[in-house]
């Protein structure tokens, strides 16, 4: 088994001194990537509790870590200049040493648009700003000096069949969606005859699949459905223990 694990730790209803221990932490026993999400407001539990912005955490994280790959689980497409969203990422693959993803989505949390003055718009209108968007980074990417230090894999986020799988196809070298196996086996099949439609080898594309704590037992059963990196979702205490279970998966199998 070549399966690839780590944690998404929630940045709400917490402080950036259990932030950082948590990454830390999480980096020592041998997590292969550590995420936080990308909203500006809590997504459970108190809608007005203490709540952290993604990429400046992600700057100190960068600096806190040594081993694991970084990211944002998902990047709200809407919230940054696309260029600019590409510079951001270049910047931290150099200070993570070459550790960055660049993890991006069409957006979908409407409050965090309306309170920060963003067009919340439709599904649609926000699937073709992604669109139009995705290029503009690989272009600002290509053009940056220095370029990235490491390979800086762009990661879409989504389940949509008809746009998103076909965005992951033609653009991401890394595609995220969530459990459980059957939903990940039949969204994989799509974006597998998607790729078939554009041109791409379909192994191109590292397939990662977010679970909850509770669902960390038996990680063939998403092995076996084409999984290469499974990442659980943690939020303040920041128990790691279900990470710990999947490193020891990870390593009992290799």
């Amino acid at each position: 088994m070549s399966l690839k694990v780590g944690c998404q730790l929630h940045p709400q209803a917490t402080t950036v001194v259990a932030l950082r221990d948590a990454w830390c932490r999480a980096d020592a026993l041998g997590a292969d990537s550590i995420w936080v999400w990308d909203h500006f407001y809590p997504l459970y539990g108190d809608p007005d509790a203490a709540h952290f912005e993604a990429w400046t955490l992600l700057s100190a994280m960068a600096a806190d870590t040594e081993h694991a790959m970084l990211g944002t689980m998902v990047t709200g497409n809407s919230y940054r200049n696309p260029e600019l969203l590409a510079d951001m990422a270049r910047t931290l693959d150099h200070l993570s040493d070459g550790r960055m993803y660049l993890a991006v989505g069409a957006g979908w949390f409407e409050r965090d648009y309306d309170e920060y003055g963003y067009e919340f718009g439709t599904v649609g209108s926000r699937l073709r700003q992604l669109e139009a968007d995705l290029p503009r980074m690989r272009s600002r990417l290509a053009k940056l000096n220095p370029p990235a230090v490491g390979s800086l894999p762009l990661m879409i986020g989504g389940s949509g069949r008809t746009v998103t799988l076909r965005l992951v196809a033609e653009y991401a070298d890394a595609w995220n969606c969530f459990g459980p196996p059957e939903n990940v086996a039949e969204l994989s099949g799509i974006l597998d005859d998607w790729c078939a439609k554009v041109g791409r080898d379909p192994s191109e594309i590292e397939r990662t699949v977010c679970i909850a704590q509770d669902d960390v037992e038996d990680v063939d059963r998403y092995v076996d459905v084409g999984v290469d990196h499974l990442v659980v979702m943690t939020g303040a205490p920041f128990d790691l223990g279900p990470l710990e279970s999947l490193i020891a998966q990870r390593d009992s199998s290799r």
